[in-house]
C-alpha cells in the first residue's frame, strides 16, 4: 500500500509479506493508520477528519492479489476493472470537505463494491471486534457462520416462512383493529345504495326532465308562437284574404316558370324557389303537429317536478349529476361486497396463519437441530484451539436455550419466542480452569482471555470459510509472557496458509512474524516515505529490545530479543 496526508502519515509504502507481518512502532507512531488505510481500501468509511491537517486529500492506493476465478474477480470483471497481472489496483481518495471516490482495476466504481470484494478477501478484527462478539446476536452468528449449509438452508426456508407469516398477521391485525370503522362505512353504503335504489335513477334521465319541465311550464307560449308560425307559412283559415308565405313562394316560381326556357341561369332560380315551396309546406306541417301535440297539462308538469326534486336529492349527495350517482353506486356495491367479505377474509388469514405458525415451529426445530449439533462441533474445535494458547484447560460451550411466550410458536411441545433468525438464543460460555462453572464470556473472560478465544475462533474460521487475508489490530491487548509466545506461535501456523497482518505491542508476537514493520515519525511529527520501513538483522533486535524494556541498547534486552528470534525460528 501507498499511503499519503493520511492522518499523520505524510508519504508512505507499505510492504506486506504474503505469510505473516508484524506492525510496530510507539504509540502515537501512526500504527493504526495503516489498519485505517486498508480499512479504506476494503470499502470502509471515509472520514474529513482523517485527512492529514493542510491536505487537500489523503489518498490510499493498493495492489491486492487475487486467486484466479475467484468472486471478487468475478465481480470486479463485472463492473469493468481490469486486473494487472494477477493483482486488482484499487485506490481511495477521501477529500478534506469529507467526499470520497474509489477506483478498482482503473475504473471509477461505487465504495459499496470495495466492501462486497471486502468479505471474500479480507477479515478485519479489532479490539471493536472483540467487544462486538459479547453480543448474543453476534455469537448466534459466529455459529450460523461455522455450520455452513447446514444452517443456512434451514435458515433460508424458516426467514421466508417468517417473512410470510409477519405479512398474514399485519393483514390481519388491519382488519380486525378496524372492524367498526368498516362496520360504519358499510352502514352508510347501504343506506345510500338503498337511497338511490328506491328512486331507480336513469342514465341521462336528468337532462331529459329538465327539458320536458321547460316545455311543460311555457306550453301556451309555445303553442301561440306556433300557431302565429303556422299562420305565415300556411295562411289563416278565418282570414282569406291574408297572404301567407306559402302563396308568395308559389306566385313568384309561376312568374319565373313562364320564361324559364330562355335563360338556363334563371331557370336555376326557379328550381331553387321550388325547394323554398317545399321546405315552407314541410315546416308548416310540422307547426301544425308540433302545436296538436303540446301538451298543457299541469298535472304532468306537477309530476316531472316531483321526480327532478328526487334526482336533485341524490346529486346532492351522490355526485354532481344522474350519471355521477350511478358510478358512485357501482363502486359503492363493490365496496359494500369487499366488506362485507372481510368477516370470510378474516377466517382465511386465521387459518393462513396458523398453518405458518406451524410451519414456522417446525423448521425452527430443524434450525435448532443444526445449531446444536454445530455447536458441539465449534466448541470443541475453538477449545482445542484454546489450548494451543495457553489455555490448556479452558473449555467452551454454548448454551441454546429459548424463551416462553404465549404468543411464540410451538417447538419441542414449548411455545417459545421466535424472531427473524429462529427461535434460539446462542451464547457462548467459558471455563476457563477445571472445576470453573461455563459462565458467559461476557462475565468469565479477562480481556487477554477474550483476545485469545477471539483467535482461536478466528482460527477455526479459517479452517471451514477461509479468506486469503487476515487484519488484526491490537487484538493481542491485556496478553502476557507465555501466552503472547503462543499467540505469535498460532498466528504464525495462520500464516502458512493464508497472509496474516497483525499491529501489535508485544515483541512475542512479532517475533513470530515474517516481516516485521516500524512505524516511526520524524522529528516534526509526520511519517514520511522512510517511516514505514522493514526491519531485519540488528535493527529488528533494537525494535524488540525497545518492545520488551524500553530500551533499545540494554544488554538484558538485546539477549531476550535474539533469544525470542531465535524460539520461533525453531518453532517454524
Amino acid at each position: 500500500m501507498r499511503i499519503r496526508s493520511l492522518g499523520v502519515i505524510d508519504d508512505a509504502v507499505v510492504e506486506l509479506s504474503p505469510g505473516f507481518t508484524a506492525v510496530t512502532g510507539e504509540t502515537g507512531a501512526g500504527k493504526t493508520m495503516v489498519v485505517t488505510s486498508l480499512g479504506l481500501l476494503l470499502g470502509g468509511r471515509a472520514d474529513a477528519a482523517l485527512v492529514r491537517i493542510g491536505a487537500r486529500n489523503a489518498v490510499v492506493e493498493g495492489r491486492i492479489a487475487v486467486p484466479e476465478g475467484a468472486a471478487a474477480v468475478v465481480r470486479a470483471e463485472e463492473a469493468g476493472a481490469e486486473l494487472d497481472d494477477g493483482t486488482l489496483l484499487v485506490s481511495r481518495t477521501v477529500s478534506a470537505e469529507g467526499r470520497s471516490r474509489a477506483h478498482l482495476g482503473g475504473r471509477s466504481v461505487p465504495v459499496g463494491l470495495l466492501a462486497e470484494l471486502a468479505d471474500d478477501l479480507v477479515a478485519v478484527h479489532g479490539q471493536t471486534d472483540q467487544q462486538g462478539l459479547l453480543k448474543l446476536s453476534r455469537q448466534r452468528q459466529a455459529l450460523d457462520r461455522y455450520a455452513g449449509f447446514a444452517v443456512a438452508v434451514p435458515l433460508g426456508k424458516y426467514a421466508e416462512a417468517y417473512r410470510r407469516l409477519r405479512a398474514v398477521a399485519t393483514e390481519l391485525e388491519q382488519i380486525t383493529t378496524r372492524a367498526r370503522e368498516r362496520a360504519q362505512e358499510a352502514d352508510l353504503l347501504r343506506f345510500g345504495l338503498e337511497e338511490i335504489a328506491a328512486v331507480e335513477p336513469r342514465a341521462g334521465e336528468d337532462v331529459e326532465l329538465a327539458e320536458e319541465a321547460e316545455r311543460l311550464g311555457h306550453a301556451e307560449a309555445l303553442a301561440s308562437a306556433a300557431a302565429v308560425a303556422h299562420a305565415a307559412l300556411a295562411g289563416n283559415p278565418e282570414d282569406p284574404e291574408g297572404v301567407d308565405a306559402g302563396t308568395l313562394v308559389v306566385g313568384a316560381q309561376r312568374a319565373l316558370e313562364a320564361v324559364r326556357a330562355h335563360d338556363p341561369a334563371l331557370a336555376a332560380l326557379c328550381d331553387r324557389i321550388g325547394e323554398i315551396g317545399i321546405l315552407v309546406r314541410d315546416v308548416a306541417g310540422e307547426l301544425a303537429g308540433y302545436a296538436d301535440d303540446l301538451d298543457a297539462d299541469p298535472l304532468r308538469l306537477a309530476a316531472v317536478e316531483d321526480r327532478r326534486a328526487a334526482l336533485t336529492g341524490l346529486t346532492r349527495k351522490y355526485g354532481e349529476d344522474v350519471a355521477s350517482v350511478l358510478a358512485w353506486a357501482e363502486q359503492g356495491a363493490a365496496r359494500l361486497t369487499e366488506l362485507d367479505g372481510d368477516d370470510e377474509r378474516i377466517g382465511e388469514l386465521t387459518a393462513e396463519r396458523d398453518a405458518l405458525r406451524g410451519e414456522l415451529g417446525a423448521l425452527a426445530q430443524e434450525l435448532t437441530d443444526a445449531r446444536t449439533e454445530a455447536a458441539e462441533r465449534f466448541a470443541a474445535a475453538v477449545t482445542a484451539e484454546l489450548g494451543s494458547l495457553a489455555m490448556p484447560h479452558a473449555r467452551v460451550s454454548f448454551d441454546i436455550r429459548q424463551s416462553e411466550d404465549p404468543e411464540g410458536v410451538e417447538v419441542g411441545g414449548r411455545t417459545v419466542a421466535y424472531g427473524p433468525a429462529g427461535v434460539d438464543e446462542v451464547e457462548l460460555l467459558l471455563a476457563p480452569h477445571p472445576g470453573a462453572p461455563p459462565r458467559p464470556i461476557a462475565k468469565g473472560a479477562s480481556g487477554g482471555e477474550l483476545s485469545r478465544v477471539m483467535l482461536a475462533v478466528e482460527v477455526v474460521f479459517a479452517g471451514t470459510d477461509p479468506v486469503p487475508t487476515y487484519l488484526f489490530d491490537e487484538v493481542d491487548a491485556g496478553v502476557g509472557g507465555k501466552a503472547a509466545v503462543e499467540i505469535g506461535r498460532r498466528l504464525a501456523k495462520l500464516a502458512k496458509s493464508a497472509q496474516v497482518v497483525v499491529v501489535t505491542h508485544l515483541p512475542q508476537v512479532a517475533a513470530f512474524a515474517d516481516r516485521q514493520l516500524l512505524v516511526e515519525k520524524t522529528d516534526d511529527g509526520s511519517v514520511t516515505r522512510s517511516g514505514v520501513k522493514v526491519l531485519e538483522g540488528e535493527e529488528r533486535v533494537r525494535e524488540l529490545s525497545r518492545m520488551l524494556a524500553g530500551q533499545e541498547d540494554s544488554e538484558t534486552a538485546r539477549a531476550h530479543a535474539e533469544e525470542l528470534l531465535e524460539t520461533a525460528r525453531a518453532d517454524v
